[in-house]
């Protein structure tokens, strides 16, 4: 008892320093947030076992159990606070999903009829292909977005879809046309900038790899090299987007898909703040809810905002049976203020972007 008391401490205090910082540890980050919670639990039931030293070991693992419940998320729905409005100017809806590769596996008039109910002024939506085998399928249904979504500007990078009815400012659209590149070494994150009223507030859309494939065999060589070779590509995302967040003097929304369950762990800097549902004392899960035999006990989908910004009516819902996500949904309110300071990051201006979706390569 006693050792493995030891063993679960020392995993806990590895755990903090070494999410999104060591590739090993990513066979770690896999596990459910919730085992912060059962290990220590598992460990308190059996503690009288322990007759010697049972009251010393209590204390620690109480201890230890408010440590893990923290860190997976526990309390924080409960404690954050509902907001109904935010300050004068104006509030738009966002809508962020990850499609499970758009309509490929549904019924397409129902998934476009799910996505018209849905009537956000901002759409995030993220796996914009078709998949076969090993290989992304880039796909063009542009035609049907525009029948679909009349007034709205159809943006598309790589995989990555926003659909936006308010002004488009700028917006990133570049991916290497080469081969299958615009999907391996297209960018993860697709900023738009959207005029709101009267400031310009810079969307990023996001999708980061996952960190393995499941079904792979961990006992393989190659698993472990593949291990590697996700979490740099994983990362180097991840830096190329903390480096613009930090260079964007905009207001800024970031949402997607992240590919972890730990990013109140690991944030991402640039004076932006993690929001959660409120309203419940247990963590929120997005993923799965089809498809995968497992619980949903997982939150792969994050929003952030810059400080400046609030959120209001922030809700997981729906998805399943056209995705093993759930969407976010959540109202963003822009204060009226003086325009802010476009970043220096390099951008497509509004007068030279056109927002094509890429053309079927099968």
């Amino acid at each position: 008892m006693v050792a493995a008391t030891a063993v679960w401490a020392i995993v806990l205090v590895l755990h903090v320093l070494l999410v999104d910082r060591w590739w090993p540890w990513l066979i770690f980050e896999v596990a459910p947030p919730l085992t912060m919670v059962a290990v220590p639990l598992l460990l308190l039931v059996v503690t009288p076992l322990a007759r010697p030293v049972r009251r010393r070991l209590s204390v620690v693992l109480v201890v230890l159990l408010l440590a893990g419940a923290y860190l997976a998320g526990f309390g924080r729905g409960w404690t954050a606070t509902p907001t109904a409005g935010g300050p004068a100017g104006t509030t738009i809806k966002v809508f962020a999903w990850n499609t499970n590769y758009w309509d490929m596996s549904d019924d397409k008039d129902a998934f476009y009829a799910f996505l018209r109910h849905q009537d956000a002024d901002v759409y995030l939506l993220q796996e914009y292909l078709y998949w076969d085998g090993d290989r992304p399928v880039r796909i063009d249904d542009s035609a049907r977005l525009r029948a679909e979504f009349p007034g709205y500007r159809v943006l598309v990078q790589g995989e990555l879809l926003t659909l936006t009815r308010l002004p488009v400012v700028a917006a990133d659209h570049a991916v290497p046309e080469t081969g299958a590149d615009w999907y391996w070494k297209g960018g993860k994150a697709q900023r738009t900038d959207i005029r709101v009223g009267g400031r310009t507030v810079s969307f990023y859309n996001v999708h980061l790899p996952v960190p393995f494939r499941i079904g792979d065999d961990p006992l393989s060589g190659r698993f472990y090299r593949e291990l590697a070779e996700r979490w740099a590509w994983r990362n180097g995302e991840l830096s190329k987007l903390r480096a613009d967040l930090a260079a964007n003097r905009n207001p800024v929304v970031v949402a997607g898909d992240f590919n972890s369950a730990w990013m109140e762990v690991a944030p991402l800097g640039g004076g932006t703040r993690l929001h959660t549902p409120a309203g419940s004392v247990l963590p929120v899960a997005s993923w799965p809810v089809s498809e995968y035999p497992f619980p949903r006990v997982w939150r792969l989908d994050w929003l952030f905002t810059s400080p400046g910004l609030t959120v209001s009516g922030y809700r997981f819902t729906g998805g399943a049976p056209y995705s093993d996500h759930q969407a976010q949904e959540f109202r963003i309110a822009v204060a009226d203020e003086a325009p802010a300071a476009h970043s220096a990051t390099p951008h497509t201006t509004e007068g030279t972007h056109r927002a094509q979706a890429p053309t079927n390569s099968r």
